[in-house]
């Protein structure tokens, strides 16, 4: 399984428009605050959050499921970014999430609750970061050098990417 390449701490996403540079903390954690409601919205708005478009696109409930994953992961990550000098962090293996803990039979209010608790988890981890902690690094594949705020925004990203997903399912 090929694991593809983070986005730069420089990255604008061609698809949705969000650009990392763009935000400061402050500003990616207002975004990440609106993760949950927004996620319920679009998610209850869908009325077959179990159907895949297309076999190579996840389901409402599966990119549910994924956002739920991407800030626990997150929140994990951010920790040892603070806590740990240039952790090597492993990849999250997305779609073998997806495959092995059966996301598509999980529930989607559940599931909306857990993301819920899991964005304040990570925003608990968030206002822990010093002043002068932001440019701390860690590492996944080689080459791949991102700093804790690259994390934050990284994060406010997946949100405002994946409710666009969910709202096209």
């Amino acid at each position: 399984m090929e694991v593809p390449p983070l986005p730069g701490e420089d990255h604008s996403c061609s698809e949705c428009g969000f650009s990392y540079l763009a935000l400061d903390v402050g500003e990616a954690r207002a975004v990440i605050t609106a993760v949950p409601d927004r996620t319920r919205a679009a998610a209850l708005a869908v009325p077959d959050p179990r159907r895949r478009l297309a076999p190579s696109r996840w389901s409402a409930l599966e990119y549910v499921c994924h956002l739920r994953d991407v800030y626990i992961s997150s929140t994990i990550r951010l920790y040892r970014v603070r806590t740990e000098d240039r952790p090597s962090l492993e990849p999250m293996l997305n779609d073998l999430r997806t495959a092995r803990f059966r996301h598509n039979e999980m529930s989607l209010p559940a599931v909306l609750d857990e993301l819920g608790l899991t964005v304040l988890g990570f925003l608990d981890e968030v206002d822990r970061v010093r002043p002068d902690g932001w440019t701390r690094t860690a590492t996944r594949l080689p080459g791949e050098e991102r700093t804790a705020l690259w994390f934050v925004r990284h994060a406010a990203h997946e949100g405002v990417h994946h409710i666009r997903d969910i709202e096209a399912s």
